[in-house]
């Protein structure tokens, strides 16, 4: 994209399609190289290369660019985090939302495999400072393993309780949402997605009953999901996840958009209003409360999980574990970018002391022996190669 010269510049044969919105990857300093050959800041032949040049060169580029505006900088955190986070801006230098930003990848940067991640169809990204990613030399684990310039972070995980016990859990992928259903007969007409939603949406029945043990417990709810042939939907719209009730079953809902509850009074139930579409996830309330966990001002991360009760009311003094239908809904965007920032990558290189001693003689002795057999097996076996060192 010309709008984004700069970060598409950075992986020029990894640019992703408008699907993808988040790409995690390690950088070497040949795809710096890449970066200062594409912007004209070295040329094979001419130049001496020089990685930490370039990441210099780099940064400068973000912090003087009109489309980058530089939102944390860990360097002045305490303790000390060795990452910024940038705003992606328009052109009139104002941020920019999920639906608005106009990039669609993201790479990495880092002498020795520093990170540089984002989010550009949300108008955010990270820059590692070190050579070690952010946070540390640890393991920076992909979301996806086989694939991970897609880990397909507008999923939704949903995850099914009968009476507190897990009876189904599986993963949306389809980026409008999905409808949540059962017993339904007719399929979702584009003449009427009043009745039974969009067609496009993904469709999501309700584990069989049939399984629960108890009889009581089991007829109870089969009530329940007699009464849900309409449906929920759970629809992705900008920054935002909505829930739709439709169907004649009452929902109750919690999550990080639910009106606050007071702490001093008993929990206040808090009901879905028929065919109304609530907001019950905020993509960018949850990026707000997660700058201020990481800069100290926040005790506890912001939340991000959405629970729903079908046929009882919820909150109230009864634990979850003893409603009958519940069903917990899990932004996976928000749960990769908690782990990044509180988990493995937060650590710092010096925030465990490790125990190791220097090498004396017979370690290097050792390491004599390990390189005299491997040549000695390279003898033995020439026609395989040579083998890497043990």
């Amino acid at each position: 994209s010309n709008q984004t010269p700069t970060l598409v510049a950075l992986t020029p044969n990894l640019v992703a399609q408008t699907s993808t919105l988040l790409a995690l990857m390690t950088l070497t300093p040949l795809t710096l190289q890449a970066w200062a050959a594409e912007t004209g800041k070295f040329l094979a032949g001419r130049d001496e290369p020089d990685p930490a040049k370039w990441k210099a060169t780099l940064r400068c580029a973000l912090n003087k660019s009109r489309e980058f505006r530089l939102r944390y900088d860990g360097t002045r955190a305490v303790p000390p985090r060795p990452y910024k986070v940038y705003e992606v801006c328009g052109a009139d230098g104002a941020g920019m939302g999920l639906g608005r930003a106009r990039c669609g990848n993201m790479g990495s940067v880092g002498s020795q495999g520093g990170l540089l991640w984002g989010w550009c169809h949300m108008g955010w990204l990270a820059v590692g400072l070190d050579g070690c990613g952010v946070g540390g030399c640890g393991k920076i684990p992909h979301p996806n393993p086989t694939n991970p310039t897609d880990p397909a972070v507008t999923d939704l995980e949903l995850r099914f309780h009968y009476r507190g016990r897990r009876v189904s859990a599986l993963t949306v992928s389809h980026p409008l949402g999905c409808r949540l259903s059962h017993g339904g007969s007719l399929p979702p007409t584009l003449q009427r997605p009043d009745l039974l939603g969009h067609p496009e949406l993904q469709q999501v029945p309700f584990p069989d009953p049939e399984g629960i043990p108890h009889d009581k417990q089991r007829r109870y709810t089969c009530t329940l999901l007699g009464a849900m042939e309409r449906g929920l939907l759970l629809e992705l719209g900008g920054q935002d996840l909505y829930a739709t009730r439709l169907c004649r079953c009452k929902v109750f809902w919690d999550g990080p958009c639910a009106p606050p509850q007071d702490p001093h009074l008993d929990p206040r139930p808090n009901p879905m209003e028929r065919e109304r579409r609530v907001q019950v996830f905020s993509l960018q309330r949850f990026l707000d409360g997660l700058i201020l966990f990481q800069k100290g001002q926040s005790p506890t991360p912001p939340p991000f999980e959405v629970f729903l009760c079908f046929g009882e009311e919820w909150p109230d003094h009864r634990p979850k574990e003893k409603k009958l239908i519940t069903v917990q809904v899990v932004p996976v965007a928000a749960r990769l970018l908690l782990e990044l920032f509180s988990g493995e990558l937060s650590w710092s290189a010096d925030s465990v002391p490790l125990q190791i001693s220097q090498p004396d003689l017979k370690d290097a002795l050792v390491e004599q022996f390990k390189e005299l057999h491997r040549l000695w097996q390279q003898q033995q076996h020439p026609e395989a190669g040579p083998r890497p060192p043990l």
